[in-house]
């Protein structure tokens, strides 16, 4: 049987999630739910975070991007990032940003899975399919399989 955590462990429990990594205050806000917290107390919690600086869903979606792009496109790095909670206005800023390089990282990848260019339909289908699946745009893969 499952006890109620007590209302000081909140704290803690919130600062050593923090003391890992960034997270987003959709993730944090969930992963205290789970443990047993009640959503008014993590609310009025995480509002204190954000005073001091503790807690930026900014900060979050920046160091994410960083992490993350080298492998992946800037239609997934939106998708994860919403997944997260990250605000709509945060994501499509700081990609925005990262718009300039987006040709050069899926050239990257490419050239890491494939290395030349494809001989045939099929294999042109095949790495398209690969680079769209890594979340980078239509012309984006157009532009380096050559369409």
């Amino acid at each position: 049987m499952k006890s109620t955590p007590e209302p000081g462990d909140l704290r803690e429990r919130a600062l050593r999630l923090l003391a890992r990594r960034e997270h987003s205050r959709a993730e944090l806000t969930r992963k205290l739910e789970t443990a047993g917290f009640a959503g008014d107390e993590i609310a009025s919690l995480l509002d204190d975070f954000e005073k001091r600086s503790w807690l930026s869903d900014q900060r979050f979606a920046e160091s994410y991007i960083a992490d993350h792009r080298a492998r992946a496109g800037s239609i997934k790095l939106a998708y994860d990032l919403r997944q997260r909670g990250v605000p709509t206005s945060i994501v499509d800023q700081l990609l925005s940003d990262n718009q300039e390089s987006e040709l050069e990282r899926a050239r990257d990848v490419w050239k890491k899975k494939f290395g030349t260019p494809p001989g045939n339909t099929t294999e042109k289908a095949k790495h398209m399919r690969f680079l769209q699946s890594r979340g980078f745009t239509t012309a984006v893969i157009r532009e380096i399989i050559d369409c």
